[in-house]
């Protein structure tokens, strides 16, 4: 009984390391690196084909959200798994520059004092 937990939890890791890798491929065409190293990308779950991303933007009223929204609902469908997406935005929390990655940090010549 225990493997068959183990594999389903294999499975759910494995599902979520590649719908991280199809968000991955959504690059914020403003700064040029892609969404999950930016932060953005705060979770992800899958229930009856149905692929939930619940992100923040940098800002308020920012203007290319519409363009990063069709991205992103794009990106998971990929997956045979993904029958549709659907993206909660969320303010709470709030983003900062402390929710990149090293890697966007040093892209973005950032330095964190």
């Amino acid at each position: 009984m225990a493997e068959e937990t183990s594999t389903a939890t294999d499975t759910t890791a494995e599902l979520q390391d590649r719908m991280i890798d199809a968000l991955q491929s959504v690059i914020d065409p403003e700064l040029g690196i892609d969404l999950v190293n930016l932060g953005l990308i705060y979770g992800m779950s899958l229930t009856d084909g149905v692929a939930t991303v619940t992100m923040t933007l940098t800002t308020v009223g920012c203007p290319i959200s519409q363009v990063l929204e069709n991205m992103i609902g794009t990106a998971p469908e990929k997956l045979p798994e993904v029958n549709n997406v659907k993206i909660d935005i969320v303010w709470e929390p709030a983003w900062s520059p402390s929710k990149m990655s090293r890697y966007a940090r040093v892209a973005l010549g950032y330095h964190m004092g």
